[in-house]
């Protein structure tokens, strides 16, 4: 598998959680709201590497 896939399945991944854990949030579990930032700063920094990746790709 390339680097530009995994990277994809892992932002594909991290998304999901952090959908699960915003919608827990917005019913007032506030853990999941901390849970939902981590996600969406770990899927910041594979996409920085998803684009690098994708432009050595071309």
């Amino acid at each position: 598998m390339s680097k530009t896939n995994d990277l994809a399945d892992q932002i594909k991944s991290l998304f999901a959680d952090f959908e699960e854990n915003h919608d827990k949030n917005m019913n007032g579990n506030k853990a999941a709201g901390s849970r939902a930032r981590k996600a969406v700063g770990e899927i910041k920094k594979l996409v920085t590497d998803y684009r690098k990746a994708s432009v050595a790709s071309e």
